[in-house]
C-alpha cells in the first residue's frame, strides 16, 4: 500500500525513519497508528487527516456484501495507494471501482441476461414440442445429442479448445451424469403433463431437498436461518400444488424427482470433480455426452422407434414443417442455456449464481403464463410467490458475527514489518509490506 501525504519540505534522512530489521523486533502495531507514532522533530504529521485506502484486497481479504472475506493468500507482495483527506475526523475505507471491475460487472450482467433469455426460449419451444409430440424420453435424448454434436464440432474446428481428460475424470463424472440424466428426463416428463409454470414452481423447492439430503444423509448442519427459509419454500410449493387447476400427479412427481436428482448431481460433482482443471463449458459438454450415452438405451426401451414414428407423423400433419424447427430450437437452446450457466460459474460465486437461478425461474414462470395463457388463481400465484421468496432467502449468506468481523479487520491491518521511505521533495510515501501470518 502506498500512502501519500502532502507535507512541507523538510530536511531529514531516511535512516531517521527506517530501522534495521535486526536492530529491533517487528512492531505489533496496526498500520494507521504506526504512522502517527513516528516521532521526529523535523517531521510534522497531522492526525486529524485520515488516510483513505483504495482497497483492502491487498491484505488478503475482499469485500462482499459489506463484509470482509478471504480472497488471496498471505505472502504475496502488494501495493495500494491512499490519499490524505482534506477535512475529516474519522478514518474511512472506500472501495474504488477500477475499470476492470466495472467491465467484469458488465460481463456478468451479459451472462445473466443471456442465460435467462435462452432458458425462456428453451422452455417455450420445449412445451410446444411436448404438446404436439408427447414423447419426453426422445425429446430429452435429442437435447443431449444436439449439445454433444455442437461441442464435438466446436472442438474439431477449434472454436473451443478440447479438454484434456483421462480415465479418472470420466470415472468421477459418471455418477454426476447419471443424476443429471434422471433430473433432465424427470423435468421433461413433468413439463409434458403440466404447465411450465407449475413445473418451475415445484422445482423452486430444490433447496429444501438439498438441505434435507445434506442433513440426514451426509450429517451436515446449517445455520438456523437456512432451516427457517425452508418453511416458505415447502409451504409455498404445497399451496401452489393444492390450488393448481390442471394438477397431474405424474407431472408433480416428475418435478419432485428432478429436484432430488439434481441435488445428488451437485453432491457427486463436488466430491468427484475436486482438482479437475476443466472449464465450465467443457465440463458441461462432457456431462452431456456421457448423459446421452446413458439415456439412449432407456429411451429406446421405454418408448421405442415405432411410437416415435407414429407420433412424428401425427405432429407433422397437425403442425406442419415448422414442427421440425421447434424440435431443433428446443434442442439447441437447451444446450446453450446450460452451457452459459456453467460458463457463468467460472466468473461468479455460488451465492450469486443461486440468486440468478431464482430470478431465472421468475422470468420463466411469468413468460410461460403470458405466452401459453395459463389460467392462474390468486391463491396459486400467492403460493408461487411464497416459494420463490423462500428460495431467495435461502440463497442469502447469513451475516458473520460481529466478533468475527472485528477479528478479520484486525488481521487485515496487522503487518509483520514496515518501511517508511522518502517519496519526493514534498511527499512522504509509506510502503507497507505484508508477509504470511
Amino acid at each position: 500500500m502506498i500512502s501519500s501525504l502532502k507535507q512541507p519540505a523538510a530536511a531529514f534522512g531516511v535512516a531517521d525513519l527506517v530501522r534495521s530489521k535486526s536492530a529491533a523486533p517487528r512492531p505489533k502495531l496496526a498500520i494507521l497508528p504506526s504512522i502517527t507514532a513516528v516521532k521526529n522533530p523535523n517531521l510534522s504529521l497531522s492526525s486529524r487527516r485520515p488516510l483513505y485506502l483504495a482497497s483492502p484486497e491487498g491484505f488478503g481479504f475482499s469485500s462482499r456484501d459489506g463484509f470482509l472475506s478471504a480472497a488471496k493468500p498471505w505472502g504475496l507482495g502488494f501495493k495500494r495507494e491512499a490519499y490524505e483527506a482534506d477535512s475529516s475526523e474519522n478514518v474511512e475505507i472506500s472501495h474504488q471501482e477500477t475499470p476492470s471491475a466495472a467491465a467484469q460487472k458488465v460481463k456478468i450482467g451479459i451472462y445473466f441476461a443471456t442465460w435467462w433469455a435462452l432458458n425462456v426460449v428453451f422452455n417455450i419451444y420445449n412445451k410446444k414440442v411436448l404438446n404436439a409430440f408427447s414423447y419426453p424420453w426422445l425429446t430429452s435424448t435429442l437435447s443431449l445429442a444436439t449439445g454433444s454434436l455442437m461441442m464435438l464440432i466446436s472442438w474439431a474446428i477449434r472454436i473451443a479448445e478440447a479438454p484434456k481428460t483421462d480415465f479418472n475424470f470420466w470415472k468421477a463424472l459418471f455418477p454426476v451424469a447419471v443424476a443429471h440424466t434422471i433430473g433432465h428426463v424427470a423435468a421433461t416428463v413433468s413439463m409434458s403433463k403440466v404447465a411450465v409454470s407449475f413445473t418451475h414452481i415445484i422445482k423452486s423447492g430444490e433447496p429444501a431437498f438439498s438441505v434435507l439430503v445434506s442433513r440426514f444423509l451426509l450429517g451436515e448442519t446449517f445455520p438456523v436461518p437456512v432451516y427457517l427459509s425452508l418453511v416458505p419454500i415447502i409451504g409455498g410449493c404445497a399451496l401452489a400444488a393444492v390450488t393448481e387447476l390442471n394438477f397431474n400427479m405424474t407431472g408433480f412427481m416428475g418435478a419432485m424427482i428432478s429436484n432430488l436428482a439434481f441435488v445428488f448431481r451437485n453432491i457427486f460433482s463436488k466430491r468427484g470433480m475436486k482438482g479437475q482443471s476443466v472449464s465450465g463449458m467443457n465440463y458441461y459438454a462432457c456431462l452431456s455426452m456421457l448423459s446421452f450415452l446413458i439415456l439412449t438405451p432407456f429411451a429406446v426401451a421405454i418408448e421405442g422407434p415405432q411410437m416415435w414414428a407414429a407420433g412424428w407423423e401425427k405432429a407433422l400433419s397437425q403442425i406442419g414443417p415448422q414442427f421440425i424447427w421447434w424440435v431443433a430450437a428446443q434442442s439447441i437452446f437447451y444446450h446453450l442455456y446450460n452451457q452459459v450457466s456453467y460458463m457463468s460459474l467460472d466468473e461468479i460465486s455460488p451465492l450469486t449464481f443461486s440468486i440468478g437461478n431464482t430470478m431465472k425461474r421468475i422470468s420463466v414462470i411469468v413468460s410461460s403464463i403470458i405466452i401459453f395463457h395459463t389460467p392462474v388463481q390468486p391463491i396459486n400465484a400467492l403460493g408461487a410467490a411464497i416459494a420463490i421468496l423462500g428460495t431467495f432467502l435461502y440463497s442469502q449468506d447469513p451475516p458473520p458475527p460481529k466478533s468475527l468481523i472485528r477479528q478479520e479487520i484486525m488481521v487485515m491491518m496487522q503487518v509483520r514489518h514496515y518501511t517508511l521511505v522518502l517519496g519526493g521533495t514534498n511527499d512522504l510515501a509509506v510502503t507497507t509490506v505484508a508477509d504470511g501470518m
